[in-house]
């Protein structure tokens, strides 16, 4: 599962309302995404769906089991997954997002909508989160391993609001930072999260453009971007990073780069397809 993407600029109204679930559109917000889309060449095909069609396609040879995409937010959707799974004569399904930390606000949303559509027809082995995997940490450490930039790590923020609910999201997000930091034997390193959405409430921080003016006080010079809350390119990555922190770290005079994302990469569908065989009880191949 995962949260879905326009497939063309036309579309990003109704992605836009789908996300808001009935709540008012500010007309600014809406043209603000819309441009972003805009600017990253999407117009009549997006690529960033395609990315996580060669993920399923991957994963479904790597595991010799049927793979089924569902999106929150576009389609198909997760209840078209769960009907087509059902179809194909499926007794136990395994429900894996694409993205590694649990939050009651994210992976909380994939479940209830799974749940909701199989309607108790099929056994459901879904996974809560998988940010320690060890695959996982692993490879992000084998992306930032001997390099002599300041290592930030990033994520999704969400509304500050989930600490006082006991929401493990930020801890697990700090836990993947510090294993992968501890595996790639690096300790120049820092955290900050990103794609705040403007709802006027405190969200998590520091918000990854004011870490760049921080790092950037403090003597930074240059900075490796490693994303650990997203799996895949997508518009936080494209647009976020690839953007934004791109033109405010050249306004500061900053060296940024980003580590490529794990997307359809082989050691990662192997991660993935380890951890659905795990849910499943399937075992590895001789």
């Amino acid at each position: 599962m995962a949260y879905g993407s326009p497939e063309r600029l036309a579309d990003v109204p109704a992605y836009y309302a789908d996300i808001r679930g009935g709540r008012p559109i500010a007309p600014e917000n809406l043209e603000d995404l819309v441009e972003r889309y805009r600017r990253l060449g999407i117009e009549e095909s997006s690529p960033l769906n395609a990315v996580t069609e060669r993920t399923r396609a991957a994963l479904e040879a790597e595991l010799g089991l049927p793979v089924f995409t569902g999106m929150k937010h576009w389609t198909p959707r997760i209840a078209d997954a769960a009907e087509a799974a059902l179809a194909a004569g499926a007794a136990e399904i395994a429900g894996l997002v694409l993205a590694p930390h649990y939050s009651g606000m994210s992976i909380k949303g994939y479940r209830e909508q799974l749940e909701g559509a199989l309607a108790g027809r099929a056994g459901l082995r879904f996974v809560e989160s998988w940010h320690d995997e060890p695959g996982f940490v692993e490879l992000l450490a084998g992306k930032v391993r001997g390099s002599d930039a300041h290592v930030v790590f990033t994520a999704h923020s969400l509304p500050e609001r989930i600490i006082a609910a006991g929401d493990p999201y930020r801890e697990q997000l700090l836990e993947t930072a510090r294993l992968v930091a501890d595996a790639a034997g690096i300790s120049d390193w820092s955290f900050s999260f990103q794609s705040e959405s403007p709802t006027g409430e405190p969200w998590l921080g520091p918000d990854i453009l004011d870490h760049l003016d921080a790092l950037h006080a403090q003597g930074v010079g240059s900075v490796l971007v490693c994303p650990v809350g997203f799996v895949s390119d997508h518009l936080e990555i494209r647009w976020d990073i690839d953007v934004e922190a791109q033109e405010r770290a050249a306004a500061l005079g900053l060296r940024l780069e980003r580590i490529a994302m794990p997307n359809d990469d082989p050691a990662f569908v192997r991660v993935l397809a380890g951890i659905v065989r795990r849910a499943l009880s399937v075992p590895s191949p001789a």
